[in-house]
């Protein structure tokens, strides 16, 4: 489960090493201690389970010669006891080692620039000129413009439920629909992922499994009356699917790709981008995931941030591409590359993409696995990875302040022209 206390045990200097990269504050040695304190236990009942079949041996043998075995039942009774008491501290332990587990990040890759917070993440690559999208001398922000469009409605959004909900309406709302089909349609036509609509609802094992609890209990949306939790990302429910599932080697890779609103209550985030469409409790986003084998990992990664990047250059949005270091890397990524889109208003670049390698991360906690030929069948962990392609509302947001064309005007991006002639033409349909 988790990370693999079998690689902590025989090299606990490197994984506390690596860990550390992550955060100073991260340390292996409880983990050693319980695990060296199980391996104890083993040995202890092993032991004892020896005595208890040797007594239980003389037992069998004084009764036969009809001697007294008073002293070998008392003695059997004690090991007894001697053994529950091992098994209830072993059950204790295996809990607090599961804790600690469900606690701990993953281990980040060779490749992951080492640094402690985002201002040292690296910036890898540029694509489009930021300078061309300025139609405008001073274009305004997209809220703004949103709202003089009637594109979005603020106000009505924190009135039907609170602050960061938001309205779409009009052409708002439609090109919100178009860029929704247009992203589907590029990722199933063009890149190879099978188009999946799962549940909005999942149970706890679900969100244990790709690594948001324990650790993000508090940044989760939950139907207490239910125990099922709204999904902070589509990866979720598509990364569940294969849970507890052995794969055949020539299953692999699968490529999925699904549509969904996602919750998330941002806990800790005050402050932060909360004006606009950029940090909201309920947003669209079309995610990414790939499950593979682990010597094929490291190319998915590229191959998933490529097809992320596809949309944003059909779009003609410029955008940047970041790797992000050891200290600003998600729970469960050992690497991970963030998309940041050109925000001219702002005149700044805002993620609108994180594409990740979970390596076994999460397949270790989802207990998914494939029938490996290079190991003669023998079943091995899978890898995961997922990425937005892309986020939504940002991707609305990025269009309304890059391609204005006055203060009350804004262009359609010409890969999604058709899309919005289409949504237009059906109104005309006989139905």
């Amino acid at each position: 489960m988790m990370l693999d206390i079998k690689v902590i045990r025989e090299n606990p200097e490197l994984a506390e090493a690596t860990l550390k990269k992550r955060s100073a504050e991260l340390t292996i040695a409880p983990l050693l201690l319980i695990d060296e304190r199980r391996r104890e236990l083993l040995k202890e009942e092993e032991a004892f389970r020896n005595e208890r079949n040797s007594l239980s041996k003389q037992v069998g043998e004084l009764k036969k010669a009809g001697q007294d075995a008073t002293a070998q039942l008392e003695a059997s009774k004690h090991v007894a006891e001697q053994i529950k008491s091992i098994e209830a501290e072993k059950e204790t332990l295996a809990l607090q080692q599961e804790s600690i587990l469900l606690n701990t990040p993953n281990f980040p890759a060779e490749t992951t620039p080492v640094g402690a917070d985002e201002t040292q993440n690296v910036e890898i690559s540029r694509w489009g000129d930021e300078f061309k999208t300025r139609n405008i001398a001073s274009p305004k922000d997209h809220w703004d413009i949103g709202e003089t469009l009637g594109w979005l409605d603020f106000e009505r959004g924190v009135k039907v439920a609170k602050s960061r909900f938001s309205v779409f309406r009009g052409e708002g709302a439609k090109i919100t629909r178009a860029l929704i089909r247009f992203m589907l349609d590029v990722h199933t036509h063009h890149n190879g992922y099978e188009e999946i609509m799962p549940p909005l609802l999942v149970n706890e094992a679900s969100m244990k499994g790709t690594g948001q609890l324990p650790k993000f209990r508090d940044d989760m949306f939950k139907l207490g009356e239910d125990d099922l939790y709204l999904i902070p990302t589509a990866e979720v429910p598509l990364t569940n699917l294969y849970r507890d599932e052995l794969l055949s080697e020539a299953q692999l890779p699968i490529q999925m790709v699904g549509h969904t609103p996602c919750f998330r209550r941002e806990a800790g985030s005050a402050g932060r981008d909360t004006r606009g469409l950029i940090r909201q409790h309920q947003f669209d986003k079309v995610e990414l995931v790939q499950i593979v084998r682990p010597e094929d990992s490291a190319q998915a990664l590229k191959n998933l941030t490529a097809h992320a990047e596809g949309i944003l250059k059909a779009l003609e949005l410029p955008y940047r591409v970041v790797a992000l270091c050891t200290g600003d890397l998600g729970f469960s990524a050992a690497q991970c590359f963030d998309l940041e889109v050109w925000m001219a208003a702002q005149g700044v670049y805002r993620e609108i993409s994180s594409c990740s390698n979970m390596t076994d991360f999460q397949a270790r906690r989802l207990n998914l696995r494939y029938r490996s030929e290079a190991l003669s069948g023998k079943p091995a962990f899978c890898h995961t990875l997922n990425g937005s392609g892309l986020a939504v509302g940002r991707t609305v947001a990025a269009i309304l302040e890059n391609y204005q064309v006055s203060e009350t005007e804004v262009a359609i991006p010409k890969a999604l022209q058709p899309y919005m002639e289409t949504l237009q033409s059906t109104l005309s349909l006989n139905l």
